[in-house]
């Protein structure tokens, strides 16, 4: 299974999304720092759940990387966030 795969299953394991979107912008980052030649190095997350309603933006931001894991977490370069509840 892919990174982008991944990253899509565990968040929508852990938050139940109304919304989500896993975007692979490593096609932008080709060949600068962070660029491991897998083509799954850059991401952006665009999450939408209730689960994130009453926290705040470093609570949401700390909960996504606690479902990610490290294990995911630390074989990609970039990861952008945008959550909301």
């Amino acid at each position: 299974m892919g990174i982008e795969a991944e990253i899509r299953q565990r968040l929508e394991a852990a938050f139940h999304p109304d919304h989500l979107e896993v975007i692979n912008e490593s096609y932008k980052h080709a060949g600068h720092a962070g660029d491991n030649g897998t083509g799954e190095s850059h991401f952006q997350v665009v999450i939408r759940a209730g689960a994130f309603a009453a926290q705040s933006r470093i609570a949401r931001h700390r909960a996504v990387h606690k479902a990610l894991g490290k294990d995911l977490t630390t074989r990609i370069h970039a990861l952008a966030l945008d959550i909301s509840g």
